[in-house]
């Protein structure tokens, strides 16, 4: 029994943490070029991650049945992979590394389910379709539909040279910001939802892995104040460090990012918006050139976006072997 709720409340903690250090992410460009100010965009991106949450997808039946033996499962695993995902989050989150909480849940429940049962117990087929294709494809796909779009705005305002004066591009940027905010909700939001699910599973309090009402909507509002709680270290590497936008850059950016997220959750894919964002944001600056790019910054970017799995698998399997030793 006491185990099933630590699991929960892990779960919602983990979605919390995942507010103010992921979908911070959603509005850094949208702050950084001005089209918002910073508070007026947090609440804004709260209320739509909450909005998307509540919204099912394919990514939360992935997260509790896709990846791993749910029949194999037990309620030490799922509780085990939740406190690397938090760890990673934590200390990712102190050190300014925009890392992906994702790819940190995933690499946890990968960690502590290799412990327990060895890699028999891992759906590597699934993993390579859901996890890892998608997590080398979706921040390249990111890149090149930012790239694409800033190098059509370019053409246009060459054309019109007025353009790039106009409000509609902070109006456009907003709007895009809107569609990021809506579709990290239905994708990151999900995770915690699949995990707190198969947390009651393998407790017996399910008999299906079919997502409860009471889970979804729980996670939708933590999700949303969380993001209401700022993430600001990682706004500043997202939004400052990587290149110099203004709204026009920050649309391109934002719509590749809501095009890659939005589609990725449909399909069922569980993404990083943290990668996907930057993608778009690095292809936004190499569209006026490669000098336009701080490289040091995406260096740093791509470090995290490589350890994030392993690191946090490597925590969890730690706190498997310790909680295991305990009981």
């Amino acid at each position: 029994m006491e185990i099933v709720i630590f699991i929960v409340i892990l779960g919602l903690i983990f979605d919390y943490t995942n507010g103010f250090h992921d979908a911070a992410n959603v509005v850094s460009t949208v702050i950084a070029t001005r089209a918002l100010a910073p508070l007026s965009a947090i609440v804004m991106a709260g209320v739509l991650n909450f909005i998307g949450a509540t919204q099912i997808s394919g990514v939360a039946q992935t997260i509790a049945t896709g990846l791993v033996d749910s029949q194999g499962a037990t309620q030490l695993v799922v509780l085990c992979a939740v406190v690397g995902a938090i760890a990673w989050n934590l200390i990712t989150w102190y050190y300014g590394i925009p890392s992906s909480s994702s790819y940190a849940l995933i690499g946890g429940l990968v960690g502590a389910s290799w412990m327990h049962l060895g890699i028999d117990t891992i759906l590597w087929s699934n993993i390579t379709k859901k996890v890892f294709i998608p997590m080398i494809c979706s921040p390249l796909i990111g890149f090149f539909i930012g790239w694409v779009i800033m190098k059509i705005l370019f053409i246009y305002i060459r054309k019109n040279p007025s353009a790039k004066d106009l409000a509609i591009f902070r109006h456009l940027q907003i709007g895009s910001a809107c569609f990021v905010a809506l579709s990290h909700g239905l994708n990151d939001a999900q995770k915690s939802m699949g995990i707190i699910t198969l947390g009651l599973f393998t407790a017996g309090y399910l008999d299906t892995t079919t997502i409860p009402l009471w889970v979804i909507l729980a996670c939708a509002l933590v999700m949303g104040i969380g993001t209401a709680s700022g993430g600001f270290r990682i706004i500043k590497t997202m939004g400052f460090s990587i290149t110099k936008i203004d709204s026009v850059q920050g649309f391109a950016a934002e719509a590749s990012a809501s095009a890659v997220i939005l589609t990725a959750s449909f399909l069922g894919m569980p993404v990083s918006s943290t990668h996907v964002i930057a993608g778009g944001i690095t292809g936004v600056g190499t569209a006026k050139g490669t000098d336009a790019v701080h490289w040091k910054t995406t260096h740093k970017l791509l470090l995290a976006w490589v350890v994030t799995l392993p690191g946090s698998a490597l925590v969890s399997a730690l706190a498997y072997v310790i909680l295991q030793s305990m009981m």
